[in-house]
């Protein structure tokens, strides 16, 4: 659905009010008692409002409300996708005046079928209850032909029923659940839940859980048929078969859930309402690969990550690619697709030690054909254009053939995942049976001669002239175009190649190349994702030789290609042990990746941004992070044949290993200045908050990592990002705070409180503080060299004969840097990487 005009001003104008409204005026807006039910006629227009009240900032427009649950119209915040809904919420305001508000629909009409603004919602005695659409479409309506409705209510459980004049229930929601079960809603035989495609999509997915043959089963249930992976017995519930929350199996947590909900990823999770928010605990229990699409079709689910299967079995010749390489999670699809006209070019591959997770619920009584031998059963398969794969169960005196019409995920065969089966239904026994998967493929069959017909007798001999006179001026123009996209192919191709292999080729010390197909054995064809960013995704591999390393997969042109040469000319020369190491880079056609070694601890921002006290860093392997980052810059600056600058010094860029030892990592936008440069113009870079305010003039020189280092340096103290938009506004800015508490003598106050080591050496950290501020001087020529910070930390530098109290009235003011971020183009700033 498209947003109109007025609709994308509304969205606007909602935003901007958003941001200057407190929380507290949202709460207080709130005046309106909504009844819990409502007499026909009547009816609602799902118009829309500028009432910020609490409701519409969550995008709910209520028309009953009944405890914690509320009735009405629910409108994605992006777009125009409305559903008639029922949806179970909490409130809770904390001590700052924060508010928490998090409706959760459990009940949808129209899932399938969202509405637009100014739907029509109508309940009239005549027509029972109907739902429109802004052009009078009708969307959705009950089954009550011929039945009077008098009464639309809401229940203190959830329940939306519908009345009749005598007060009977002639309708209710609880017989028609959607993904979700309330306290108090049972699921019987004959109902199911069916979860959403994802989370922003509630249109039904293929995820599905019933109560089938009086075991609760949880399937995929697309259009070639149903495949369990999970199911329990009912038997000995004291309801018989049904289901409802408090009652699964032993799973106690349940009894204190406020709803259960079955997720888009196929897991069916209770949810109570803890910390301001929704959480959710799994009842099934089972093993991530047991879910029949956590790799999507045709992948095989390794432990850690995705793959496709040739990769999988070491094949020699490769039949599947991942339908994409950076998201290996959304499966794999065939480089030569099936096709039923080519079915004597197909064969099968056998994958080795590969299950199938649904072949576990499969009973001898449901087998697809027994006492067939391996050779049958591929026969069948072959002959049977639906068949995609077929799996032989072979045990003593009994076979059996599987034939599968849909091949979901695969798994790595681990006898630990199966455990003892029940004996109420004859569960395959994988102890004492073996099994033989094979997915259908198809070969390259030899081009047909398209030309052989041509001169059949049965052509006209004016045809056959018409023919060739067609033929040869097709060829003809083909040509033509042939040899305009050749030379533009090698105009390209030799511009490349000057760039990115003659020229690095010929540098010397370069590191390694790989080729792609190498890195790809390497990562496992990309199955293990370390994380994404602006530029790309990074993944975990392991070379020949048994080193681990992080392997970063760059997506795009331009930018991209630009930040890959960079990096590769910047530091694959240069070698310091607080810098992390290139060992190798990938340059083919327009694919680029860089090979880095693997840092097991991760970045900076995940262990100095979190509240655990736990996992809070102590002072001494904090100080020596900072020291560590003062030295690898200080290196970069002063001791390289050329001043390098990196141009984009963060927590995210600063990578741990296992003993937190800190190297500077990524160099995408560093800048290359000789020796006898001062500064250099160069194009704005950077990330805006860790920016030097002398990019307002782009003359910029190594003063300007000097800048982001006191940034993070004071994150690292105050275990809390630069700006917070999570704080209060007059907390949101951390050097606007640390003036404040400089001047109110109360520095101590920002000591990071998550770690009792650090409040214990608060007087050294607040030193250092000092220092960090000296490198946060507006003018950048009074910062100090990366050299002298690194001498100061040591015990060998005089921090006071440099410094002078008055260092606070001469910081960047915080609202002038973040208004020159703000205007900085994002097209030229670095992202989270």
């Amino acid at each position: 659905m498209t947003m109109n005009g007025n609709t994308s001003s509304y969205f606007l104008i909602i935003l901007r009010i958003l941001l200057i409204i407190p929380p507290s005026l949202l709460i207080n807006a709130e005046i309106i008692d909504y009844p819990s039910f409502v007499n026909a006629p009547n009816s609602w227009r799902n118009n829309l409002s500028f009432d910020f009240n609490f409701w519409e900032v969550a995008g709910v427009k209520p028309i009953l409300v009944n405890g914690m649950f509320v009735c009405g119209f629910h409108c994605s915040l992006v777009g125009e996708s409305c559903l008639f809904a029922v949806s179970i919420f909490k409130t809770s305001s904390g001590d700052n005046n924060s508010f928490s508000f998090s409706p959760q629909v459990v009940w949808s009409a129209n899932r399938n079928n969202p509405v637009e603004y100014q739907a029509l919602l109508q309940l009239t005695p005549e027509g029972g209850f109907i739902l429109k659409d802004g052009d009078g479409v009708v969307v959705w309506s009950p089954n009550t032909v011929g039945k009077s409705v008098s009464r639309l209510n809401l229940s203190a459980e959830g329940n939306l029923m519908l009345f009749d004049k005598t007060n009977k229930m002639v309708w209710q929601s609880f017989d028609y659940p959607t993904d979700s079960l309330v306290l108090g809603q049972r699921l019987v035989s004959g109902q199911k839940l069916r979860a959403s495609v994802s989370p922003f999509n509630s249109s039904e997915g293929l995820y599905a859980f019933a109560i089938i043959d009086g075991h609760f089963t949880a399937y995929v249930d697309d259009a070639y048929g149903s495949q369990i992976y999970y199911r329990y017995s009912s038997e000995g519930n004291n309801s018989g078969a049904e289901f409802q929350i408090g009652m699964f199996g032993s799973l106690s947590v349940a009894r204190s859930a406020n709803f259960i909900q079955l997720g888009s990823d196929g897991y069916l999770r209770a949810y109570e309402w803890r910390e301001s928010k929704w959480e959710g605990i799994d009842l099934f229990g089972i093993s991530r690969c047991s879910y029949p699409l956590v790799c999507g079709k045709y992948g095989v689910c390794l432990e850690g990550g995705c793959a496709c299967p040739a990769a999988a079995t070491q094949s020699q010749t490769t039949y599947f690619r991942p339908i994409n390489y950076t998201r290996p999670d959304l499966g794999c699809s065939a480089i030569s697709p099936i096709s039923c006209e080519l079915h004597a070019h197909q064969s099968l591959l056998q994958l080795q030690g590969i299950d199938y997770a649904p072949l576990r619920y499969f009973s001898f009584s449901t087998s697809n054909d027994t006492n067939k031998s391996i050779e049958d059963c591929k026969e069948v398969c072959l002959k049977n254009c639906s068949c995609k794969a077929v799996i032989h169960i072979d045990q003593y005196i009994y076979s059996n053939c599987y034939f599968l019409s849909d091949v979901l995920s695969l798994k790595m065969y681990n006898s630990s995942d199966y455990g003892p089966y029940s004996d109420y239904v004859p569960y395959i026994d994988y102890g004492s049976y073996n099994t033989s998967v094979f997915i259908k493929v198809q070969n390259f069959p030899s081009a047909q001669n398209p030309n052989n017909n041509l001169s059949s007798p049965k052509f006209p001999q004016r045809k056959r002239q018409d023919m060739a006179v067609i033929l040869g001026s097709t060829l003809g123009g083909i040509s033509v175009v042939f040899l305009i996209c050749t030379f533009c192919f090698l105009r390209i191709k030799k511009g490349f190649k000057e760039v990115e292999e003659d020229y690095l080729d010929n540098i010397s010390g370069m590191p390694t190349r790989f080729s792609l197909e190498e890195l790809k054995n390497v990562t496992k064809n990309f199955s293990n994702k370390l994380g994404e960013g602006g530029f790309g995704s990074v993944f975990q591999g392991t070379l020949p030789s048994g080193s681990e390393v992080a392997v970063k997969y760059l997506d795009g042109c331009g930018p991209v290609k630009k930040s890959f040469i960079a990096e590769v000319q910047t530091i694959g020369s240069i070698h310091h042990f607080n810098l992390v190491s290139l060992v190798g880079f990938c340059a083919e056609k327009f694919t680029r990746l860089l090979v880095y070694e693997y840092m097991c601890k991760g970045s900076l921002d995940q262990w100095i941004f979190h509240k655990n006290q736990e996992l809070a860093l102590g002072w001494k392997t904090r100080k020596k992070i900072i020291l560590d980052i003062a030295k690898g810059l200080a290196y970069l600056h002063e001791d390289c044949n050329q001043k390098i600058i990196h141009l984009d010094i963060k927590p995210q860029n600063i990578l741990l290993d296992e003993n937190f030892n800190a190297k500077v990592s990524d160099f995408g936008l560093s800048k290359l200045i000789g020796r006898d440069q001062s500064q250099v113009i160069t194009t704005m870079r950077g990330t805006p908050g860790y920016m030097a305010p002398e990019w307002l003039s782009s003359f910029i020189t190594e003063k300007a990592d000097v800048y982001s280092f006191g940034i993070v340096v004071l994150e690292i103290l105050c275990g809390r990002k630069n700006v917070d938009g999570s704080q209060q506004e007059e907390n949101r800015h951390l050097l606007s705070l640390f003036t404040r508490k400089k001047e109110e003598g109360q520095l101590v106050d920002l000591v990071d409180k998550c770690s009792e080591d650090m409040q214990a050496n608060a007087a050294e950290v607040m030193e250092m503080m000092k220092v960090a501020t000296w490198c946060l001087q507006n003018e950048y020529a009074r910062r100090p060299s990366m050299s002298t910070v690194v001498k100061i930390f040591e015990g060998s530098g005089d921090f006071v004969c440099t410094f002078n109290d008055n260092f606070l009235n001469e910081l960047t003011a915080p609202e002038a840097v973040e208004t020159f971020a703000s205007t900085a183009l994002p097209s030229i700033l670095s992202g989270p990487r």
